[in-house]
């Protein structure tokens, strides 16, 4: 394995290192519902992708509370 004959010092370091950037998720309106979904994908709320129902979305039951 190859070594560095001299230390490289920290600015060089950061240089190589400038594009190791996060990226921001770009987000997109559903045409149907409304909510926010990754692009070219089916929505989670919904269910539908390119303007048709693809998935079938399951709607969880609130509980009422006892006394």
């Amino acid at each position: 394995m190859a070594l560095p004959k001299r230390k490289h010092s920290v600015t060089r370091g950061r240089k190589r290192r400038t594009h190791w950037k996060v990226k921001v998720t770009s987000l997109i309106p559903c045409p149907q519902c409304k909510e926010l979904k990754l692009p070219h994908r089916v929505c989670l709320a919904c269910g539908y992708y390119d303007g048709r129902q693809v998935m079938e979305i399951k709607v969880k039951a609130k509980k009422k509370k006892s006394r």
